[in-house]
């Protein structure tokens, strides 16, 4: 099987390119200049030159991906995505990140579509969270925001587009990502740190906590590559085994970073410093499992908690120093903390 694999050169796709590397594909990533190359090379993959809102482009790349490869391309995965930074965000960040998911599924459909057997995009759960902070499974109602209407749309036009391409849809809802090279995950880790991240709390007082979905971005990989290897389709929700609420999540992750533990706040006193993409993303629940995926696919995270992944994220920043670069100091050792976090919450 040969694997044509947009965003491959970020956080979440050169793991999605190591991931099925191991499992003996053949993955070409997409790349834009010599760096991304590099990249697609250093995690397996074979590096093809486009960007995804050139659909010509795609049109040469993928030719250039069946000559590379020696094969014809069997499936696609649309990992490409433009995120705003983790600090406030405007409509045109998110405008952006609109354009790269819609127009870049389109471009690729175009290019790709009449040839392919099966097209992968990583959708997020939080797409189809419910206005009462219910928990939720892959029948639910959507409710997309500003920030997932476009992975709302791109979910919409592959069911219609499946059925005049003669391919097979598998959209995958992620959890909410973190991971020792993910921007926000150290932005997070900055802030706890200098003491500007606090709990935003719904209701009036602030009293209220989010329970939100997380997924270690390891496992974000894995899961694609698994999900590929068992030759599913259809929806499904991909996240870790248990829910946690904000408070908890910012707790642990100061405990472990040894920063003090984050004051708290009500919703509509953060509004204004930290926009309303954020605090709605803070406030509003999106409690949902990975039970139909685990059954038909037969992944298990190895990350089942935020405790052991953030505990994964902090031991790689002290092995890296990126950990000491954050205190501020030399020498970091969390080596006491981490071993006892469960205790922490």
């Amino acid at each position: 099987m040969t694997v044509f694999v947009t965003g491959a050169t970020g956080v979440f796709g050169r793991r999605i390119v190591d991931e099925l590397t191991d499992r003996n594909r053949t993955v070409v990533g997409l790349s834009r200049d010599a760096d991304g190359d590099a990249a697609v090379r250093d995690s397996g993959g074979v590096p093809v030159r486009g960007d995804v809102l050139d659909q010509d482009g795609l049109r040469s790349a993928a030719d250039a991906a069946g000559d590379r490869s020696g094969e014809a391309v069997d499936a696609v995965i649309h990992a490409a995505t433009r995120l705003p930074p983790a600090e406030r965000t405007t409509a045109e960040y998110w405008e952006r990140n609109d354009e790269v998911r819609r127009e870049g599924a389109r471009n690729l459909v175009a290019a790709l579509g009449d040839d392919v057997d099966r097209f992968v995009f990583p959708s997020v759960v939080w797409v189809a969270r419910q206005p009462d902070g219910s928990c939720f499974d892959e029948t639910a109602e959507r409710h997309p925001d500003r920030a997932t209407r476009s992975a709302a749309e791109v979910e919409d036009f592959l069911a219609d587009a499946a059925a005049d391409h003669g391919f097979d849809p598998l959209i995958l809802r992620t959890g909410f990502f973190y991971g020792p090279d993910d921007h926000t995950t150290r932005s997070f880790a900055e802030n706890l740190r200098s003491g500007d991240l606090p709990i935003v709390g719904g209701g009036i007082l602030g009293r209220k906590d989010a329970e939100l979905s997380m997924l270690h971005v390891d496992d974000a990989g894995c899961a694609v590559a698994a999900a590929v290897d068992a030759g599913v389709t259809g929806l499904y929700h991909v996240v870790d085994d248990e829910p946690v609420t904000v408070a908890d999540y910012l707790r642990t992750f100061a405990y472990l970073l040894d920063a003090p533990e984050p004051s708290r706040v009500p919703w509509w006193l953060a509004r204004p410093f930290a926009g309303k993409d954020a605090v709605r993303f803070m406030t509003s629940p999106m409690p949902t499992s990975s039970e139909k995926f685990r059954a038909d696919v037969g992944w298990e995270p190895d990350y089942p908690t935020y405790r052991e992944g953030l505990e994964q994220v902090v031991e790689a920043w002290r092995a890296d120093g990126t950990l000491a670069e954050l205190r501020g100091d030399e020498d970091a050792d969390t080596g006491t903390r981490t071993n006892a976090v469960e205790n922490t919450v």
